[in-house]
């Protein structure tokens, strides 16, 4: 389970986060805690195997006059004690100006409704590593979607490295799809929503390769606050489809999961 310390540290910078929305007093903004629990894959290069983890994530996603922001920072906790997601956490930001509402004009396209320049960040605890993903966000327009974006940044690495964390490695590239799909059977609502991701290959600081990967996770939510409460968006109930092939850059290991997710909407 979750060490003290790290629940400690969430708690405190949940509130940090949603004291901030409020005062730079966004357009929208939706705030999350997921809870998930599933059969997690070691990578080779740390030890193989898996392991029952526990994962807490904060999710925040925003708009405002000239564009919109998402983080999520992951606190991880498994069963082994390998070093390997041990009270643990992991986290990414986007930031993305939309030209659209920068030059204050539509920008479509075909099926792009606009184009965004997106900066990203992804911190790593134990591992000590720092990425940078500049570049930038095409914004589709497909039906029955709430969006659906495609992201291509740089991967640019500036880690610790030997022997503070992780090796560091070259620089490469992320092509990222994100989206939400809302739906509806009857009186019940669903949505499937997530992301999946290409980096490409790169070699570490020892001059080994890197492979590139493919990472998804989908989710499938039902909205259990309606059902049970008749009240909508506040509570869900679903499974996460994680799957992460060569994980990590480790060609030998292949993660395919189903997790129990448990989203409560703030």
């Amino acid at each position: 389970m979750l060490t003290q310390k790290l629940l400690k540290f969430f708690i405190i910078f949940a509130l940090f986060i949603k004291l901030s929305v409020a005062y730079f007093a966004a357009d929208w903004s939706t705030t999350e805690l997921h809870y998930q629990y599933g059969n997690l894959m070691v990578p080779g290069t740390i030890g193989r195997g898996d392991a029952e983890t526990s994962i807490l994530t904060y999710q925040h996603a925003s708009g405002w006059k000239y564009g919109d922001n998402f983080f999520f920072v992951d606190f991880l906790d498994d069963s082994l004690t390998d070093g390997f997601n041990d009270s643990d956490y992991y986290g990414e930001l986007y930031l993305n100006f939309s030209l659209g509402k920068i030059l204050d004009r539509p920008l479509e396209i075909g099926p792009i409704k606009d184009v965004g320049i997106i900066g990203g960040l992804n911190i790593a605890g134990d591992a000590n590593v720092r990425k940078y993903l500049p570049g930038i966000r095409l914004s589709m327009d497909f039906p029955g979607f709430a969006f659906f974006n495609m992201d291509i940044t740089g991967y640019i690495d500036d880690s610790d490295g030997i022997p503070r964390g992780a090796p560091g490695e070259d620089d490469s590239f992320m092509i990222d799809f994100n989206w939400a799909y809302p739906l509806a059977l009857g009186s019940h609502d669903f949505s499937i929503e997530g992301h999946i991701e290409y980096i490409g290959q790169r070699t570490n600081e020892f001059g080994a390769e890197v492979s590139d990967w493919v990472f998804g996770q989908p989710q499938f939510r039902y909205d259990l606050g309606k059902s049970l409460f008749a009240t909508p968006n506040i509570l869900y109930l679903g499974v996460e489809w994680q799957f992460w092939f060569n994980k990590l850059g480790d060609d030998d290991t292949d993660e395919n999961v189903v997790q129990a997710l448990v989203v409560w909407r703030l």
